[in-house]
């Protein structure tokens, strides 16, 4: 890691690299989601070595997000990667401390209560933990996961496809119908949705494999 900082930070020198030297947090943001989102692909594909190349890719945005924010007195990486190191141990008791667990159920509900502590005793709403850059179809998903309002059924998607307006309207009622019924099925659509459009892609690039 200590070769990746030393490089970033001769790219954003004054004789360093243009364009490097004008992106700020802010500029970077769409980077993020894309090498986050190809990391994913990789994962669905089960090709490792192309996984490899992709957290490559994250860890540059790490270390370019850390020498933005050092140059300006913010935060260092050494304070990231401490910060990360010192929460893991914090939420995990039962592996660094006294704490028992009988099951990955108590473990979740712990993770929770040692962050609701963290926060200063206040818990956040469910709704204020979905991120909202998420993808639509997952950023959906979670708030029905959230707001506990997922019945969804095959039925109840046929009948959103009857009864829905041809508008943009209808379009938001039927979407909405398929992610309840993804979750009823417990289906994550939007990664179901990015595998089975790299499928086609891969097809229609390579018609004959």
């Amino acid at each position: 890691m200590l070769d990746l900082m030393n490089i970033m930070r001769r790219l954003r020198a004054k004789d360093g690299c243009p364009w490097d030297q004008e992106q700020t947090h802010e500029s970077l943001r769409p980077y993020m989601l894309e090498e986050a989102a190809e990391a994913v692909d990789a994962i669905s594909k089960g090709d490792l070595q192309e996984l490899k190349g992709e957290l490559g890719d994250v860890l540059l945005q790490i270390a370019f997000h850390s020498v933005i924010a050092e140059e300006s007195g913010t935060f260092s990486y050494a304070e990231v990667e401490q910060g990360i190191c010192d929460k893991l141990i914090r939420r995990h008791p039962h592996v660094f401390g006294d704490t028992t667990v009988e099951n990955a159920e108590e473990v979740t509900r712990n993770w929770q209560t040692i962050k609701t502590a963290e926060n200063g005793g206040k818990e956040k709403h469910p709704l204020e933990r979905i991120p909202s850059s998420l993808g639509a179809l997952e950023r959906s998903r979670q708030t029905m996961k959230a707001l506990q309002e997922a019945k969804g059924t095959k039925d109840g998607v046929q009948q959103a496809l009857q009864s829905a307006p041809e508008s943009e309207e209808g379009v938001v009622q039927v979407l909405e119908a398929v992610i309840a019924w993804a979750r009823s099925l417990d289906v994550n659509p939007e990664i179901a949705l990015r595998a089975r459009t790299e499928q086609r892609i891969a097809h229609a690039l390579n018609p004959a494999e």
